[in-house]
């Protein structure tokens, strides 16, 4: 049986852009993805720290060394520039392969850059 486990995270980074009039997604500068084992096209969930919002959504690739998290589409509606928010993706797994697995968890600094 397959589970849906806890596989990487993005901690606490700032909404640079909100782009209401695009089709859907969030935008995470390239740096950011690569450490967090995250991909184009994943689908993440995104939590916002200051309205409680939870929504679901997939990633679009952003330029390498650029910071940016762009809330597009709907999801501009609930987040908005200046908001702080966690990324979380999830896998699915066996229980016996969850066991040696060791979740991915960056912590980008106040300009949403890697230290």
């Amino acid at each position: 049986m397959l589970r849906t486990y806890f596989k990487s995270k993005i901690h606490r980074v700032k909404v640079t852009e909100a782009e209401l009039d695009y089709i859907g997604s969030i935008t995470i500068d390239k740096d950011l993805l690569e450490a967090a084992d995250m991909m184009d096209g994943e689908k993440v969930q995104v939590l916002d720290l200051e309205n409680g919002e939870r929504l679901e959504t997939y990633i679009i690739e952003g330029e390498r060394g650029s910071g940016v998290i762009c809330m597009n589409g709907p999801a501009a509606h609930k987040i908005h520039v200046g908001h702080t928010v966690i990324v979380i993706t999830y896998a699915m797994m066996t229980a016996e392969e969850a066991k040696d697995f060791k979740p991915t968890v960056i912590f980008p600094n106040e300009h949403n850059k890697l230290d």
